[in-house]
């Protein structure tokens, strides 16, 4: 019967609809207007659209289960690690630097609005250096490693990757004087848009969503972050305001005429649980033994990936270079031609 139990709310734990089943048992519908109430109904919402993009695929014939498989299996991985640890961070944190905090601020609407730019400020840090410090990609690459974009990829994440996460984004966000009331909020907010935005092409096939493209960042812009294509590497850091993304130069739209390859650029083996949730870990491992001297050693740990001591460097930000420069000689190539045939 425990057994049973456990795997029961673990089922009601991912579709979320344990609160709102809870809610509609007692009859106290009232409790809906309330914080816990609005959670309660809102937590199913994301599972549904997963389950509606799953028929659609099957239906239109699309659906390959292996395409879920990463996700899945790291879902079940992280569902008794992860989520513990990380609420246990945040409650550190908020212990820690609440008396630090340079403002003492409160649940207005303009507090809330601050609030929000600092979480989102929070955010690109944590998600910046995810993808500039090796030791942090191998927590973050297990969410790059799908070949394909859908909802269950917001699952797909290293089990210490959570608790870093909030480890700097609350830390931040208390530091500056955002109210621990808000900041749940704003998490539970930012976790709901978060999820969305990994909506495959079975619901949205340009999800750029119109004139909301230009006000906040959309499934488009992710699927840019989600891309290994030269082009997209290291973009389009925020979650749901883009405004640091534009601030710090990272912002890049989606050109609809260029297919997105998805995944990362190390060459993995498909569809491989292990080598998603494994792979860097192991990889940063083999360069570290093999880097002559500690310095070398050290560097490799906390340069960005694609760092060599060789200084062959394969990082993305040469990787980009270099296909801004062939682009930009294809053009002049192109420019010269059309000059001779003029002349």
């Amino acid at each position: 019967m425990d057994f049973l139990k456990a795997v029961w709310n673990e089922f009601t734990g991912f579709f979320g609809f344990g609160g709102l089943y809870d809610i509609l048992k007692s009859g106290n519908y009232s409790e809906l207007l309330t914080y816990h109430g609005i959670t309660s109904a809102l937590g199913p919402l994301l599972p549904f659209v997963l389950i509606i993009e799953i028929i659609r695929a099957a239906f239109y014939k699309r659906f390959k289960v292996i395409e879920y498989k990463i996700s899945f299996f790291t879902y079940v991985l992280n569902a008794f690690i992860g989520r513990v640890i990380s609420f246990a961070m945040i409650g550190l944190c908020i212990g820690w630097f609440a008396k630090y905090g340079i403002l003492k601020t409160t649940f207005t609407w303009y507090w809330f609005i601050y609030s929000y730019v600092v979480w989102e400020f929070s955010h690109f840090i944590y998600h910046f250096l995810a993808h500039k410090v090796r030791i942090l990609w191998c927590l973050h690459s297990t969410h790059h490693a799908p070949a394909n974009m859908n909802l269950s990829v917001t699952y797909a994440h290293f089990f210490l990757e959570g608790p870093y996460a909030d480890v700097v984004r609350t830390s931040i966000c208390i530091l500056l004087g955002v109210n621990p009331a808000v900041l749940f909020v704003i998490m539970f907010i930012d976790g709901t848009w978060g999820a969305f935005i990994h909506i495959g092409e079975n619901i949205a096939q340009d999800a750029r969503f119109g004139f909301l493209n230009k006000i906040i960042l959309t499934p488009s812009h992710h699927r840019v972050h989600h891309a290994k294509n030269p082009k997209y590497m290291d973009t389009n850091f925020c979650n749901l305001l883009n405004i640091w993304d534009k601030v710090f130069g990272t912002y890049v739209e989606e050109d609809r005429a260029m297919p997105i390859e998805y995944g990362i650029s190390r060459p993995m083996k498909p569809h491989s649980f292990l080598d998603a949730y494994f792979g860097e870990i192991v990889a940063l491992g083999k360069d570290v033994a093999k880097a002559p001297g500690i310095k070398n050693k050290v560097l490799y740990i906390i340069m960005p990936p694609g760092w060599s001591h060789t200084g062959d460097h394969k990082m993305s930000s040469v990787v980009r270079k270099h296909y801004f420069e062939e682009l930009e000689k294809e053009k002049r190539s192109v420019e010269k031609t059309g000059e001779l045939v003029e002349g």
